[in-house]
């Protein structure tokens, strides 16, 4: 009777579940396509199923695939920084810090941080994955991420790296001196608003406020609709429309004079950006090590 190691295989998933192609999994482990190739049908010969659904385009999980990744992803991603804390308990922070960011947090958070953050552990990687989808934080292997706060799951631990910033309705001078300016939610059904797509699930965003203590959501209507928070707020500047974005996401078009508020009052309250990671990799030196950096700059920057 043939017997198997239960690990045979799975570094081979793991990667072409990773990168959805054989080829990137092959780079990734240091060995040829053929061998990864070979590796995920005897993986799929002893489980008797599957994993994969393969054309000459693209590679994607199938059903038991995908259950597959959802068992073995966290805790391959535990193996890992139990390697790498053993590893580092006697040495300086290393190794790759992977994170997801959102592209909010470039200017605001990456670009001041990362020079400083260089600088002090030069033995430490990055590697930064700019998206606004974090669905596959964890099964992607990264060790933290930055989002807006109110899109994180609950059971992540998170940190704050931004001030304060509300939800709001903006507009143009120009367009509020032509239509007027909302004076409450239900006013919008009256008003010429930008929709916005969600790059990450494909649905128009309803707009969120707080009145008379009732959470409410409103579906925009509006002759445009974009996928790009940067060209939706441009549009707002030149008087199309109103959008629905936050206090932080607006701050320098409002500083400029370019757009103003409306219906803050009616604001569900305040949210920020927020470094997140799970309980498993708090004590990482490496993400220790990014932590510090980043609540120094930000001390720095409110002092």
């Amino acid at each position: 009777m043939t017997r198997h190691n239960a690990f045979d295989g799975l570094s081979e998933f793991l990667a072409i579940a990773k990168h959805h192609s054989i080829r990137k999994a092959a780079l990734e482990l240091g060995v040829t396509p053929g061998a990864i190739s070979q590796a995920l049908q005897k993986l799929e010969r002893r489980l008797a199923t599957p994993l994969f659904h393969r054309t000459t385009r693209r590679i994607s999980l199938t059903e038991a695939g995908d259950m597959l990744l959802a068992k073995i992803g966290p805790a391959a991603k535990l193996i890992e920084t139990s390697f790498e804390e053993t590893q580092q308990s006697t040495t300086e922070p290393s190794g790759t810090l992977r994170l997801i960011v959102e592209r909010l947090a470039l200017p605001h958070v990456i670009e001041p941080i990362l020079p400083a953050f260089r600088e002090a552990w030069p033995l430490i990687k990055v590697d930064i994955t700019v998206s606004n989808r974090h669905d596959d934080f964890i099964s992607q292997g990264y060790d933290a991420g930055i989002l807006i706060g109110s899109y994180i799951a609950q059971d992540m631990i998170a940190v704050r790296l931004s001030p304060p910033f509300k939800w709001a309705v903006f507009g143009s001078p120009d367009y509020f001196r032509k239509y007027g300016c909302p004076k409450v939610p239900n006013d919008l059904t009256e008003h010429q608003c930008i929709r916005f797509r969600r790059p990450e699930k494909g649905d128009i965003y309803r707009w969120g406020f707080v009145e008379d203590g009732q959470n409410v959501r409103i579906e925009p209507n509006g002759p445009i609709t974009v996928n790009d928070g940067e060209l939706m707020r441009k549009i707002a500047v030149q008087g199309l429309g109103l959008i629905y974005s936050s206090t932080f996401h607006t701050s320098q078009e409002v500083s400029a004079g370019l757009l103003e508020p409306a219906l803050l009052e009616y604001s569900q309250g305040e949210d920020g950006l927020f470094l997140y990671f799970t309980k498993t990799a708090q004590n990482q030196p490496k993400l220790r090590a990014f932590i510090d950096i980043c609540s120094k700059l930000r001390r720095s920057s409110s002092a």
